[in-house]
């Protein structure tokens, strides 16, 4: 028993971590750690502070003077009862759903189409991208006047055409007309961005892999279903999240473009928020 002893201690010894590389890893820690500290106090004071009293004041009954009073069951009673709030959950999820789903598909096509370095890609992706250049109050301001009935050019270019007869109220006219206004702006305005995004993850999958499928003979649309949405998935994650978020808080396109008319159809949540 008493041999066995030294060579139990050396083997204990050499699993244990040299004291050298444990204060390395330890050090390489208290440094990622310095470094993620000023943005978790920026989101502690800026997002979870203001998050926490929005919930507590919506506990409360706060009047401009006085002291808050508990008021659970009155505030989301209100809620439940006004059948605004409904209509605008209702329309704010179906304009989610259409804006992410046409947003993605046109961005990701446009990301292909200027994917590969040729004449004239440079110009397309300028063009592209130019939209972004105009506030996205500029280019709902933009939008009111082409599309405004009395004054705008694309009613009378569709008249002179023959595709409508008289004057058409895009952005007034009908629940669906106005939604459609809506959405054709946001794809212009944000599609050459969200196309930038998935541009940058296309050009990071490497050439080798596309090299190898080509010579095992796969199409392209093999291709693009075996490796090029996989590889494209964190990509696709964070354009998608950045795409339902701006859709769900959406709110300046529809209060300049349409007043969340006609008749409340276009009204979305945050503009009942607002109101």
């Amino acid at each position: 028993m008493t041999m066995q002893r030294p060579a139990v201690t050396a083997e204990a010894a050499a699993t244990k971590t040299p004291p050298r590389r444990a204060s390395r890893a330890r050090r390489r820690s208290l440094v990622g750690a310095a470094y993620a500290a000023p943005t978790a106090v920026m989101v502690g004071l800026f997002f979870v502070t203001p998050l926490l009293l929005v919930v507590w004041m919506s506990l409360h009954k706060w009047p401009l003077l006085g002291q808050p009073t508990f008021n659970v069951p009155d505030n989301y009673a209100g809620i439940g009862d006004n059948q605004l709030v409904g209509s605008a959950v209702w329309f704010t999820l179906k304009y989610t759903v259409i804006m992410t789903v046409l947003l993605f598909s046109l961005a990701l096509g446009l990301a292909l189409l200027v994917q590969n370095r040729r004449r004239g890609v440079g110009f397309l992706r300028t063009a592209f991208f130019l939209p972004m250049a105009v506030g996205f109050a500029s280019a709902s301001l933009l939008f009111l006047g082409l599309l405004s009935d009395e004054i705008g050019p694309v009613s009378d270019a569709l008249r002179a055409i023959g595709l409508v007869d008289g004057y058409v109220s895009w952005t007034s006219g009908s629940g669906n007309s106005a939604l459609g206004s809506t959405v054709v702006l946001v794809l212009w305005r944000f599609a050459g961005f969200n196309m930038l995004i998935m541009l940058t993850g296309l050009q990071a999958i490497p050439l080798e892999v596309y090299e190898a499928a080509r010579i095992d003979g796969a199409s392209r649309w093999q291709t693009f279903r075996s490796i090029t949405l996989p590889l494209l998935r964190p990509t696709i994650a964070l354009v998608l999240t950045m795409m339902i978020t701006g859709s769900i808080l959406a709110f300046d396109q529809f209060w300049i473009l349409t007043r969340g008319g006609p008749d409340n159809s276009t009204t979305s949540l945050v503009m009942v928020i607002y109101r």
